[in-house]
């Protein structure tokens, strides 16, 4: 099992488990993580699982490719920055133990 932690944009933390191989929004879901909707249960389809991925995290996350669906479908975020990402395209591994994202103010 691997660690993430979800900062709220309150600054409360949620640090849950998830297992190797299912994606951030899917640990977010199944541990009732508030602000992460994920309307599409995760199929890159209408950017309500956005996070923030600290930036010690980039190297290892990535960011969406350009002209990806990931990368459309993060325009119809409300507020996004240069390290958001779509939780659901995130996919957990072994190197991702102990990933931190922070979760905007709203979803929509």
């Amino acid at each position: 099992m691997a660690k993430i932690t979800f900062i709220e944009h309150t600054g409360k933390a949620h640090t849950v488990e998830i297992a190797v191989g299912k994606s951030v929004m899917q640990a977010a879901v199944d541990n009732n993580v508030p602000g992460i909707d994920a309307d599409c249960g995760g199929e890159c389809a209408c950017a309500t699982c956005h996070v923030y991925v600290e930036p010690e995290w980039l190297s290892k996350t990535g960011l969406p490719e350009a002209g990806s669906q990931e990368a459309s479908m993060l325009s119809f975020a409300a507020v996004t920055q240069t390290d958001s990402r779509l939780s659901c395209q995130i996919t957990m591994t072994p190197e991702l133990d102990g990933l931190v994202v922070r979760m905007p103010e709203g979803q929509h």
